[in-house]
């Protein structure tokens, strides 16, 4: 209450903003809607009335043959299409890229990752598209891996091209899982890039609550063809989400559909306008360098995630993120070592982007003459060794040890970012000199990594 008392300006997640979105009906009716499974109100985990109403109606919206509410968030969907797919001892093929969540969710299956590597952008110091060449060469050195999991976007907004990878993982009999958190918008916009339900993705999982008008927590899972089975994947979820689904985070993704379904494009189009013209605007005004189309041809971009490198300017992105929230009172979705990471929604106006526009434009006076902030430990990095498997990790013996002297060790817990939530190190890995380098950079710079104690120290296999 302390934080949204002072009304501050959310580029960040849930997309509601704080329930600034003009679409949402029933805002102050909210404990009305915190009911359970009485007579009418249906049953998450055996759907037959209004719960499988509006989960058909989202199948029907989003361009799936089935969607699943998930009221664990996409966590949860995660878990479960891994789950679904793969038995024990299976390998299946993954992007380095993925979040926290699927290193968990193999941890829990018993499944061997295969990882290929994203492209990296070294203009904006962040993690780019998926080439097909690589996910060939896995899936010809790797016949019996049993699928190809993707993040399309990623956090900065990057696609991969879907409609290739979709068609060369299904060349080889492959199942395709497509976490698509960061785009469940995707489907309401012709300007922006294509959903992967729309190239024939099995399973995709979508965050509502990133970037349409839902609670936290709320998610979808979409299944598509036959070759993902629909009843393993509705089993999987009657295993993993929790026997009191709530009816607040149900209700408000049938909300966000509808919103979507009947305002989307027209929302969408309103406040594409408005990001172009903060494009512009701090392009041609200051120093700042805003991903785009201009600068970016590795792949597609999501335009309403506003990419903002902050290098010219002498300070890190965890410095302007501290200086926007205490000066100006905006508070932006992540921040990295060069940059800053804005989600802007249906919940966001013209006038939460002039209000960024003019903080940016203030920093810029007070440091325009500022020298540009020197390379830090930052880049691509190779794929650690795996030492031990995923699945004989849980009852390892392990011990707590400083980050400086754990070179050579194995790695007890997933080492990340936060956010974005992307591994540097997973478990099981091998700690290198350059991952622990890459570390203490973005410690000593002001960031959060998770899997790092104070001291800093690790925990590493006895």
């Amino acid at each position: 209450m302390q934080y949204s008392g002072k009304n501050p300006v959310c580029f960040h997640m849930p997309g509601h903003k704080l329930g600034n979105d003009p679409y949402i009906p029933y805002g102050d009716k909210l404990y009305l809607m915190d009911v359970t499974e009485v007579p009418g109100l249906d049953n998450l985990h055996q759907p037959s009335g209004v719960i499988k109403e509006a989960q058909e109606l989202a199948a029907k919206a989003f361009g799936a043959d089935y969607t699943f509410f998930l009221v664990n968030g996409s966590t949860c969907g995660i878990h479960a299409a891994i789950m679904s797919v793969c038995k024990r001892g299976d390998k299946l093929i993954v992007a380095r890229d993925c979040h926290m969540a699927a290193i968990n969710g193999m941890m829990l299956a018993g499944v061997e990752p295969v990882y290929i590597k994203p492209e990296f952008d070294h203009s904006f110091k962040i993690p780019s598209v998926l080439k097909c060449e690589h996910i060939e060469k896995a899936l010809t050195e790797n016949s019996d891996a049993v699928g190809v999991y993707i993040t399309r976007p990623n956090y900065y907004g990057v696609c991969s091209d879907i409609e290739e990878i979709s068609n060369l993982v299904h060349s080889y009999g492959k199942v395709l899982i497509v976490d698509e958190a960061h785009g469940a918008h995707f489907n309401f916009s012709d300007k922006l890039p294509p959903g992967a339900l729309e190239f024939d993705s099995d399973i995709c999982i979508q965050s509502a609550h990133k970037t349409l008008p839902a609670l936290g927590q709320g998610a979808y899972l979409h299944v598509k063809g036959t070759r993902a089975d629909v009843e393993k994947v509705r089993y999987s979820l009657n295993i993993l989400q929790t026997s009191s689904p709530s009816y607040l985070v149900m209700a408000f993704l049938d909300i966000s559909r509808a919103i979507m379904e009947k305002e989307g494009r027209e929302i969408l189009e309103s406040l594409l306008e408005d990001i172009e013209k903060f494009h512009d605007s701090i392009s041609y005004n200051t120093r700042f360098r805003m991903l785009s189309k201009d600068n970016f041809k590795s792949g597609d971009l999501d335009r309403t995630r506003l990419v903002i490198n902050t290098k010219s300017y002498g300070l890190t992105g965890f410095e302007i993120e501290n200086i926007l929230r205490s000066r100006y009172n905006i508070q932006v979705e992540m921040a990295d070592l060069y940059n800053i990471v804005c989600i802007v929604t249906n919940a966001n106006r013209g006038q939460d982007l002039e209000e960024l526009k003019n903080a940016l434009m203030d920093i810029h006076r007070d440091c325009k003459d500022s020298l540009p902030l020197p390379e830090i430990h930052i880049g691509a990095y190779e794929i650690p060794e795996q030492k031990v498997k995923l699945s004989e990790l849980m009852h390892k013996s392990f011990r707590r040890i400083k980050l400086k002297e754990a070179c050579g060790m194995v790695s007890r817990r997933m080492i990340t970012p936060y956010p974005p939530g992307i591994p540097v190190i997973c478990p099981g890995e091998v700690m290198t000199e350059s991952s622990i380098e890459y570390i203490m950079g973005i410690l000593e710079s002001g960031g959060n990594v998770n899997g790092v104690y104070e001291g800093p120290e690790v925990e590493v296999l006895a």
